[in-house]
């Protein structure tokens, strides 16, 4: 089968693996280890990402992206408790209800339109606090990048975990593409996530180069006291989790992700500049990791996608997104955007 026909901007989960990380993966598999966590492998990943995020952090691997909010979500909340998210975050869009379901809980959502919460889009949910009638908000969770591309600052995030003590409430951040925020914040990871008040992360890397795999991480070690429990209930708990471990290790031992999350930030901002020109193209959200949002010319969404596969964002007004990878080539961006550009002429 030709793979190349599938070459595309629909996700970066599209992409594989990077060859580091087939390198890590197969060094782990040598021998035989002890089971669920208790290897040398998950042990030197653990020892790395504290070294990254602090040594008073709790970290746990899971399997899924969506495990890992669920869980993290699970861990904060109890069934009469709200989540307090943007409308188009991930937790509320694309995880088919897991967190109603497995939560228990109810999810409080903000229309926002370039998908970040503040305290003052916020404010309309704060109300009705020890009051049984109503749900009790609890989380405020919020994605980095959120799902419109966009990158939360340092001090946006702290100003929502003040909101949230004040509140007596938990600050949740859903790191799927963590990386990717860091090279287009140029900060390290702890400075805009545990210093900046985050209580709980999922952090990924299956967008940024790796097999399978993502980690909760705790920043106040209590909240985490029952969580390998809730983890094994849950069936996120993975028995060969070398796996996992030997490609965080290396992903964040090597500087793999900083590379890889680089490299596509820079493809997307390429992207944003071959198709910003264009007569009939208008981008709609600050390119600001590696995502690029367009509203296009309806009747050329389908003939560019049967060359070049992407998602339609919003149907009713023909907005289109374009997601780069850490493999994208510059090729890969020049062909498209001359594609592109033809069919616009044609309309």
């Amino acid at each position: 089968m030709n793979t190349d026909i599938f070459r595309g901007f629909a996700s970066d989960n599209n992409a594989g693996i990077h060859p580091l990380l087939v390198e890590a993966i197969q060094e782990a598999n040598k021998g035989h280890v002890i089971a669920y966590g208790d290897d040398p492998y998950t042990g030197n990943a653990v020892r790395t990402i504290k070294s990254y995020f602090g040594r008073e952090s709790e970290v746990f691997f899971v399997l899924t992206g969506t495990g890992a909010n669920v869980l993290s979500l699970s861990s904060l909340i109890d069934s009469f408790h709200g989540v307090i998210c943007a409308e188009t975050a991930h937790i509320n869009v694309d995880e088919c209800g897991a967190p109603e379901k497995f939560c228990n809980c109810k999810l409080l959502s903000v229309p926002s339109s370039d998908g970040k919460l503040t305290p003052a889009l916020i404010e309309r949910h704060l109300h009705g606090f020890g009051f049984e009638h109503h749900v009790q908000p609890k989380v405020i969770s919020i994605s980095q990048p959120t799902e419109m591309g966009t990158v939360y600052t340092s001090e946006e995030i702290r100003s929502l975990s003040v909101l949230a003590k004040q509140y007596n409430m938990f600050l949740h951040m859903d790191g799927a593409r963590l990386a990717n925020a860091a090279v287009s914040l140029d900060l390290d990871f702890k400075s805009f996530t545990a210093d900046a008040g985050v209580d709980v992360l999922s952090f990924g890397g299956t967008k940024n180069g790796m097999l399978f795999g993502e980690s909760v991480i705790f920043f106040r070690p209590e909240l985490a006291e029952n969580f390998k429990y809730m983890r094994k209930q849950s069936m996120q708990l993975a028995s060969k989790m070398r796996y996992i471990g030997a490609q965080f290790h290396v992903y964040l031992h090597t500087n793999l992700w900083r590379t890889n999350a680089a490299h596509a930030n820079e493809m997307a901002g390429l992207l944003f500049r071959k198709t910003s020109i264009l007569p009939g193209v208008r981008i709609t959200q600050k390119v600001e990791a590696n995502a690029v949002f367009a509203i296009i010319p309806r009747e050329i969404i389908k003939p560019l996608q049967d060359k070049y596969f992407f998602y339609i964002w919003d149907e009713a007004r023909s907005e289109v997104r374009w997601m780069t990878s850490f493999d994208t080539t510059t090729g890969d961006i020049e062909s498209f955007a001359a594609c592109l550009q033809s069919l616009l002429a044609a309309v």
